[in-house]
């Protein structure tokens, strides 16, 4: 269409994170998991993470997100056209957590529906973002990344019960018809590697049972090492590929954030890139790993302590399971 914009850009951000604070040392305090904070710290970089109330879903943190993300748009939610949630763990499989914002925000005019890539669930919707954008299906839509880990972690595995937290980040997309914009983007998926990471039960391959609850088989299953070692490279290939396939190089890069997932992993994913440190945003150490919240988390972080900035080349790169995997360059 010759009147779609050139671009789709972030017009506003958001996120909303649980009061509830968990940290290494109250997991170092407990008897039947054995670990301690400097082994949390040096292993993953995380000090502390948010922990959801008992009472209270995903969409409970979606929805301040999306309103704060609105405000700072400008936008009402009787003008929002689409609303794209990325979440492993909905409020229900059905309705989708995205219907359930819709309602909140009384977006009447908006359809709106989850997608299930974990970790990458906010690329992965910024990219659908910009397609309706761009082909004039949608003028505003709403890209969130919203997750309440704790729900589905096994609180007896010492390796995995300490990475995960709680939150929510959200976006508003609309049109642009200057530089600002997504610049390039970048998905990919190897369903070989599917049982890498992976919530066994609660799906129709495994349905709910006494047996599947007494296992632990609703919680998360991951083979750190392996995925490790594959979010580690795919991650730093994803960022690599688009500085190249433009032009660029790691100098040319404002700031990047990665998915929050391990330290070891975004220092790596910076060495390769050409990045000094400096350049990457990194807030793992207070939130851990909130999987496809992450990213967005970390932009409004920077957002309010003024480190986004108009006409920046900003960086996004995830990793999650499936595996699934992208990568983003958005001139800010």
């Amino acid at each position: 269409m010759s009147d779609s914009p050139r671009r789709a850009y972030i017009s506003g951000i958001g996120m909303c994170v649980p009061e509830r604070v968990m940290t290494n040392e109250e997991f170092e305090a407990r008897t039947d998991i054995d670990t301690s904070d400097e082994w949390i710290t040096q292993m993953t970089g995380i000090k502390e993470r948010r922990y959801v109330a008992d009472e209270d879903a995903t969409s409970d943190l979606a929805i301040p997100a999306v309103r704060l993300a609105l405000e700072r748009a400008g936008v009402e939610g009787a003008d929002v056209d689409a609303i794209i949630v990325g979440t492993a763990t909905p409020d229900t499989y059905f309705p989708s957590t995205a219907c359930l914002i819709q309602n909140a925000i009384g977006a009447r005019k908006a359809f709106a529906y989850d997608i299930a890539a974990a970790c990458s669930g906010f690329i992965f919707g910024l990219v659908q973002a910009e397609s309706y954008i761009r082909t004039g299906f949608a003028k505003n839509v709403v890209v969130v990344g919203a997750e309440t880990l704790t729900r589905i972690t096994n609180f007896s595995d010492r390796n995995t019960c300490v990475l995960f937290g709680d939150g929510a980040g959200a976006a508003v997309v609309q049109g642009s018809d200057s530089d600002r914009g997504l610049v390039d983007t970048f998905l990919k998926c190897d369903g070989r590697l599917s049982d890498y990471i992976i919530e066994r039960a609660g799906g129709s391959r495994m349905p709910a049972s006494h047996e599947t609850v007494d296992q632990n088989l609703h919680t998360i299953d991951m083979q750190g090492r392996r995925v490790f070692v594959n979010a580690n490279k795919a991650m730093s290939d994803s960022v690599v590929l688009l500085l190249e396939r433009q032009g660029l190089t790691g100098d040319d890069l404002d700031i990047l954030f990665p998915h929050q997932a391990n330290i070891r992993i975004i220092q790596s994913v910076a060495e390769k890139a050409g990045l000094p440190m400096e350049k990457v945003y990194v807030n793992i150490h207070k939130y851990g790993n909130t999987s496809a919240a992450s990213i967005p988390i970390a932009m409004a972080e920077a957002y309010e302590e003024g480190r986004l900035k108009e006409g920046m080349l900003v960086g996004m790169v995830a990793f999650g399971s499936g595996f699934t995997w992208g990568s983003a360059l958005v001139r800010w």
